[in-house]
């Protein structure tokens, strides 16, 4: 299939031409960003130099499925000429997540610039749909933050074992800031610091709170979110922690073995959702599209504990747009994912 890139120069562009030039039915075919249009792709990446493309403007070449990683706003203005004409696209800014249109222009401070188009955008988290993703026409990719997030938690919701009252605390490595240059991504700044942002709100906090809410059995979640950036270029890792509802589940050490069961079985059927036997760190998913996921019991408390992690430009962003870009055109989920992590 052909394909085109809308802002090849953002990290989530670049790195989607990482991912798709080895993908064996993706043919890039047109890349756009307008600071360096006119420049080849090796020219402004010497690592992607094998695609030997002209960076261009707006995107020039008939394509089958379009990617865009603008911000939010501009996303959806450039995608819904594209759309209109039956291009499929996969959009990588917050402007087809949120299905309530007045959450989005509050918590974004903007007017959408094409609001009909929201109810035939599906919110692509494959590991909860699936077969809505496989239909769909346009696909808004989840934020980083919520991937790990709903991920940690979806189980547990769905089977009602927990009470609604959430706490997420998240780290994020500097990369989720993108690469604009501003005093609060500076390596001065940053280096052997870490501190929490948005504490009066975060923008993914309503796309957390939306997709918990429509998996939950107990109705809608009170969660309080907490991201912190942390001084490494990738990953995020979600703290995740709820009350266990009483009578629920077993007490006790029993309690965590039905608890890693539960999530077992949850996630037995999904390739990039791996529930492991040990607390995860960050680099067991650098570079890959997995979200590994450890659940447990703090039996002093009665407290349900998740601990998740992803690569924020990956599972977070371009892989797991790749893998949704799978989904919609009938390929095996995986295909051009299949990485192993790189470590140390």
């Amino acid at each position: 299939m052909k394909v085109g890139i809308i802002n090849v120069t953002g990290y989530a562009g670049m790195e989607l031409a990482r991912i798709l030039l080895r993908h064996p039915e993706a043919e890039i075919t047109s890349v756009t960003g307008r600071s360096m249009a006119g420049k080849s792709i090796g020219e402004v990446f010497p690592h992607l130099a094998e695609l030997d493309m002209t960076i261009t403007e707006d995107i020039t070449e008939s394509v089958d499925v379009v990617f865009s990683a603008l911000p939010h706003a501009a996303s959806a203005e450039r995608l819904a000429p594209l759309i209109r004409d039956g291009v499929k696209a996969v959009d990588i800014s917050a402007d087809f997540r949120l299905k309530d249109l007045a959450e989005y222009e509050t918590w974004y401070g903007t007017a959408h610039p094409c609001p009909e188009l929201l109810e035939q955008a599906v919110y692509g988290l494959p590991e909860l749909h699936k077969d809505e993703v496989e239909r769909a026409s346009i696909v808004g990719n989840p934020g980083c933050y919520p991937s790990a997030a709903i991920l940690a938690l979806a189980p547990a919701l769905k089977a009602g074992i927990i009470e609604p009252d959430i706490i997420i605390d998240a780290k994020s490595g500097v990369s989720g800031a993108g690469r604009g240059f501003s005093f609060n991504t500076h390596y001065s700044e940053v280096n052997e610091s870490v501190k929490a942002y948005g504490v009066d709100g975060h923008r993914h906090l309503p796309e957390i709170v939306q997709e918990l809410s429509l998996i939950s059995s107990n109705g809608g979640v009170n969660l309080t979110f907490m991201p912190h950036l942390i001084p490494m270029t990738r990953g995020i890792f979600a703290s995740c922690y709820a009350p266990l509802k009483e009578g629920a589940i077993s007490s006790g050490e029993d309690a965590i073995g039905e608890v890693k069961e539960l999530y077992n079985e949850f996630y037995k059927n999904e390739p990039f959702a791996k529930v492991v036997a040990a607390p995860p760190a960050t680099k067991h998913t650098l570079g890959n599209n997995d979200c590994v996921i450890y659940p447990t019991v703090d039996t002093r408390t009665n407290r349900l504990m998740v601990f998740s992690c992803l690569d924020n430009l990956v599972k977070g962003a371009a892989g797991q747009a790749v893998q949704n870009m799978n989904l919609m055109f009938d390929l095996p989920e995986d295909e051009g994912l299949r990485h192993v992590a790189l470590y140390p």
